[in-house]
């Protein structure tokens, strides 16, 4: 553990005027506030943020990050309050600690809740300064080196998992390579212990049996260069033991099967000795067909830039070589942590995090915990292809990306209006995925909104967050819709006219935010006739009967040839109404199960008692299912509200089940007096221009 003068010396060493006194505070406080609290590994707690100091240090980073790394556990675990931070270290660093902090405390949470509030909570916190980023990577690769010391092997993998998942995929996509590589090892070998002993195994044996085999190819590699007049540096080394066991699952081969396990890098004074370098290592060595990539003239997303390619050596191996120069170096290893050790007058680096106003619309368009975690994993994996703009505009997209993916990465309004797509020059469907190169022409139209049906194929969380906020809102307008009609038909059962000043004071005494979410509550059936009613005109229903002598189907039913006592219920695949013929199926230890005679399930009763059964007189009701395809234009739901009150129907529940750029198709289950009373419905709306289908199910 470094001590509180070390890492003093260490900030001086490159910052000679950072706030000594401010730095030594900020050690003392921390170990004060952890004060006897231990890790899992027996060290002081206060251990771990003085470490995470450390790593912050190595990457000469900013007094403010140091500090923070110093106190960013103190307000989580600690009785350290975020005012008093602030009024020791100042508002910035108090910021910061904040940014950072955990949200570990809600016990309220599922797990998934948690982890979805930590993200928001910690990419918001990134979108106002990028250092949280820095500091919380740090403490998570520290976590990662000390992580064997906790005995609990879920645990273990629980935080590998969050890692691998979210944890390495962002230290790459800021450029922290060294970060990534060491996180991705270190979950692999929690996550996949039996592979990561046989892939580190061989290596070993590898390395022992051809000794120096990569220092000889590392010479060679130099030797030719030099012999060009090229000054380089040169190193190699094996591959990563993750990359190896991924390249291994992917190609779904052994690992004798992989040839090009050695990589090498080079050095160059400047970026022409790049090209240079490149061109001869390809007349001495013969190159790869299709594994050469220039990320120079076309950097990655998170602004790193190399040249790659694959060679053959003697013998018919196979070596990865990446060239670039010493700056590119740098800051390919430590990306974003490099701009700041470098930044002047408070500049924060911008241009290689562009994807980060993306993770933030997500995040505000993410309805709950599970969709954040999928599209937030969605946006921070990276294997990606280059598209164009007609006007050359360059977007990085991943793999398999579509040109709906690519119109929202551009803006979400141009991704909602698109009805249609160019793809060099040539008409193609939305549904194609795009490829290195292409330069795509988003066809968009005003009237146009955006289809549930894209989410089968778009593959940017950024896309699909947007697609489904705007169907949800989509969904919303409808649900009113139908509510506002049968709100009508509540009214008109009043003496009087109903003002505008009664429908807000009804909102009012309902608890709702306004008249749409009345409306959105009468059509999902989360109020009744009655507490509208009584809302809008308190009094009115005194004279009502009692809701629970109402003739609801399920008080309403009888069934004859049931022994008496006997439990039953209404089959949910036929939905079986009075007029259907019925019988019953009686299986040992259940009770009976009533289906309409027609019924595709009763296939599967021939293990059971089939018993002949009919509709009691006391039957008033059952619940009724029908499948209606609808035209897809504005007004079409409501109209088919309007028919199921027009007869008299309750909706019970209402399901879209798929929806095109022409018809929408719902299941919607009513509330019905017999089999007449249902036909009587269909009847009328496969009479209404609204509607394209109608059938019972």
């Amino acid at each position: 553990m470094l001590r509180q003068y070390e890492l003093v010396e260490r900030v001086k060493a490159y910052d000679p005027d950072a706030d000594e006194a401010m730095l030594n505070r900020a050690y003392v406080y921390t170990v004060q506030k952890h004060g006897a609290q231990k890790r899992a590994s027996g060290d002081p707690y206060f251990s771990h943020p003085v470490e995470v100091a450390g790593l912050m240090t190595e990457l000469k980073l900013d007094q403010e990050t140091i500090i923070t790394a110093l106190l960013h556990d103190t307000v989580e675990d600690t009785l350290a309050t975020i005012e008093e931070v602030e009024k020791l270290f100042g508002p910035e660093i108090a910021r910061l600690v904040d940014g950072v902090t955990k949200l570990s405390k809600i016990e309220a949470m599922t797990e998934n809740e948690r982890a979805a509030e930590n993200l928001r909570k910690f990419f918001l916190a990134m979108s106002d300064d990028l250092r949280v980023l820095l500091v919380k990577l740090a403490d998570r690769l520290h976590n990662m080196r000390t992580l064997h010391f906790i005995r609990s092997e879920d645990k273990r993998r629980r935080i590998s998992r969050e890692t691998m998942d979210i944890y390495a995929p962002l230290a790459e996509r800021v450029g922290m390579y060294e970060y990534m590589r060491e996180m991705q090892l270190l979950a692999f070998e929690q996550l996949e212990p039996e592979a990561y002993g046989l892939i580190t195994g061989r290596l070993a044996q590898i390395h022992s049996q051809e000794g120096g085999q990569v220092d000889t190819i590392a010479f060679a590699i130099k030797q030719a260069l030099a012999e060009a007049g090229l000054k380089v540096e040169v190193s190699g080394r094996e591959k990563h033991p993750f990359s190896i066991w991924k390249k291994m699952a992917e190609r779904h081969v052994s690992f004798e099967q992989i040839t090009d396990i050695m990589a090498f890098r080079v050095l160059t004074e400047s970026t022409d000795d790049c090209y240079r370098a490149l061109g001869v290592l390809h007349q001495t060595w013969q190159m790869i067909p299709g594994r050469f990539k220039d990320y120079i003239s076309t950097p990655k997303g998170n602004g790193y830039r190399s040249l790659h390619s694959a060679l053959i050596y003697e013998n018919s191996m196979r070596m990865e070589v990446q060239i670039r120069n010493k700056q590119m170096h740098r800051l390919n290893e430590f990306g974003l942590a490099a701009h700041w050790a470098y930044k002047q007058g408070g500049v924060q680096p911008d241009g290689q995090v562009g994807w980060l106003r993306d993770l933030i619309e997500i995040v505000d368009a993410s309805h709950d915990a599970e969709e954040l975690l999928e599209h937030t994993k969605l946006a921070i994996y990276q294997d990606r292809i280059f598209a164009f703009t007609p006007k050359g505009a360059l977007h990085p997209l991943p793999k398999g990306a579509t040109s709906i993916d690519l119109a929202y990465d551009v803006h979400t309004d141009l991704g909602s209006m698109a009805v249609g797509a160019k793809i060099n020059g040539r008409h193609m469907p939305l549904r194609t995925p795009l490829t290195n190169g292409d330069v795509v022409e988003i066809i968009k139209s005003k009237r146009a909104s955006p289809q549930l049906s894209w989410l089968s194929f778009v593959v940017t969380g950024k896309a699909r967050a947007a697609i489904r906020r705007a169907v949800r809102a989509k969904e919303r307008e409808e649900t009113a819709a139908i509510g506002t009609k049968l709100f009508e038909e509540i009214v008109s059962r009043l003496p009087g006219k109903i003002g505008k000043k009664a429908v807000k004071d009804a909102v009012k005494r309902l608890k709702l935010d306004d008249e749409e979410a009345l409306m959105v509550a009468i059509g999902t059936a989360k109020i009744d006739d009655r507490q509208v009613l009584e809302a809008l005109v308190p009094g009115s229903t005194k004279d009502l009967p009692d809701p629970d002598d109402w003739p609801r189907q399920e008080r309403a039913i009888s069934i004859r040839g049931l022994t008496a006592g006997m439990g039953f219920q209404l089959g949910k695949c036929c939905h079986p109404v009075p007029g259907d013929r019925i019988v019953g199926l009686k299986r040992k230890g259940e009770g009976v199960e009533v289906h309409s005679i027609d019924c595709m399930t009763l296939a599967d009763g021939v293990d059971a008692d089939w018993l002949d059964l009919s509709w009691g007189e006391r039957t008033t009701g059952a619940v009724g299912r029908i499948r209606a395809v609808l035209h897809n234009r504005p007004g079409t739901l409501a109209e088919m509200a309007s028919t199921f009150a027009g007869n008299r129907a309750n909706i019970v529940h209402l399901e879209m089940t798929s929806r095109d750029e022409l018809f929408g198709t719902y299941e919607v289950d009513l509330e019905v007096s017999n089999l007449a009373h249902l036909a009587r419905i269909i009847s009328a709306l496969r009479a209404s221009d609204a509607v394209a289908e109608a059938e019972r199910l």
